[in-house]
């Protein structure tokens, strides 16, 4: 019988030091880097055990758990990690890394430029999906871990699970790649192009080098996450949660009226103090860019063939901007290549969001197929 799920407890994140320089996708080249990363369980004797936890736009590396002292600090993947969760650290040791180009400690556009003594700003080089998946593989060095027992993200994070599965096909047992598509359509690099507008025609952007001015370009990143946030969320549960309820009555003004407008307001409020802007553009480059079929003409079952690993795709009914049509083009391609491929399309209202939730069925999927992988 399996114990109650819990908590991993107090975490403390780590750092890892890269003097040897990393070649990016866009032909620059970073000098040195450093990776911010937590661990949560223990590694086993044969080094066998460890899953790599890729995380989405805005999150980090605080996959589970909480800091000392900060009972509010718990983890965004906090309900999925932990011991008798459905990744179980009792039975994983669970890694979760911040990539390159974030602002979350890891070397990004907030770092010291060693050629200038000042921060990178908007010097700070374009990093996409598989420059990301190269400094993680660096820090899997680091750790002794030859071959990861799976490697797993939702969003921007399954790409980064279909990018190790490609790129690095005999260090990873399994793939589990949930909400995410092969690529972004033409209406998610648009809604991209539009969030990225917003920051770039903020009068306080100052072209990246805002932090010089001291300022923030605050008005273009409460925007950009608003964009971001109506796409994350169905219209079931946007209709559900808020409607067309006002707050205080009409008032014939342009502040907020509509429950929906105000919450809109406050998550942009919310993220424009703790997220960087250089940070935003370059994170929704990398998803613009991926795209493991533009190098085969388009064949994505040509682009997947190096593959190796078991895969387990997971999409959600209601999520419409990585919508389960996309996810089953993964899994026919997989298919084609007659790679071992699960697939589950969950029934939720939730929107794109759904993979940061609890919803039973598709814990209960993910801690079957870990079970088994892991027997």
């Amino acid at each position: 019988m399996s114990k109650a799920p819990r908590s991993v407890g107090i975490v403390e994140a780590q750092r890892a030091v890269f003097d040897e320089p990393l070649a990016l996708s866009s032909g620059a080249t970073l000098p040195a880097f450093e990776l911010m990363y937590e661990t949560y369980g223990k590694l086993n004797a044969d080094r066998s055990n460890a899953i790599l936890v890729c995380h989405a736009l805005n999150a980090s590396h605080h996959v589970a758990g909480v800091y000392a002292g900060r009972p509010d600090s718990e983890g965004w993947w906090d309900n999925m990690i932990g011991p008798g969760k459905p990744v179980d650290t009792e039975r994983f040791f669970v890694i979760g890394v911040n990539n390159i180009g974030s602002c979350f400690g890891s070397t990004g556009p907030m770092s010291i430029n060693p050629a200038t003594g000042q921060p990178w700003g908007s010097d700070f080089p374009i990093v996409t999906v598989e420059d990301w998946v190269d400094g993680q593989a660096r820090l899997a060095d680091r750790l002794g871990i030859e071959r990861f027992a799976a490697v797993m993200g939702g969003s921007l994070g399954g790409m980064q699970a279909l990018a190790w599965a490609t790129r690095y096909p005999d260090r990873i047992a399994n793939a589990l790649a949930i909400a995410a598509a092969p690529n972004l359509s033409a209406q998610n690099i648009a809604f991209n192009e539009v969030a990225r507008s917003a920051i770039l025609t903020d009068p306080d952007f100052h072209e990246g080098h805002f932090y010089a001015y001291g300022v923030k370009p605050v008005r273009g990143l409460r925007v950009a996450r608003m964009i971001g946030h109506i796409t994350y969320i169905s219209d079931e549960q946007m209709g559900e949660k808020f409607g067309r309820q006002l707050r205080e009555g009409i008032k014939y003004s342009f502040d907020p009226e509509f429950e929906i407008e105000s919450y809109l307001r406050y998550q942009g409020e919310k993220f424009s103090e703790y997220f960087d802007a250089n940070t935003y553009l370059r994170i929704t480059k990398a998803l613009d860019y991926f795209d493991p079929a533009r190098a085969t003409g388009g064949d994505l079952a040509k682009a997947l063939a190096p593959a190796k690993a078991r895969f387990l795709v997971i999409s959600f009914t209601t999520d419409w901007r990585f919508s389960p049509a996309r996810a089953r083009e993964i899994v026919k391609a997989l298919v084609d290549n007659r790679r071992d491929v699960s697939y589950a399309e969950i029934v939720a209202p939730f929107g794109h969001d759904a993979f940061l939730l609890d919803t039973p069925q598709y814990h209960a999927i993910v801690r079957t197929y870990l079970e088994r992988a892991s027997a």
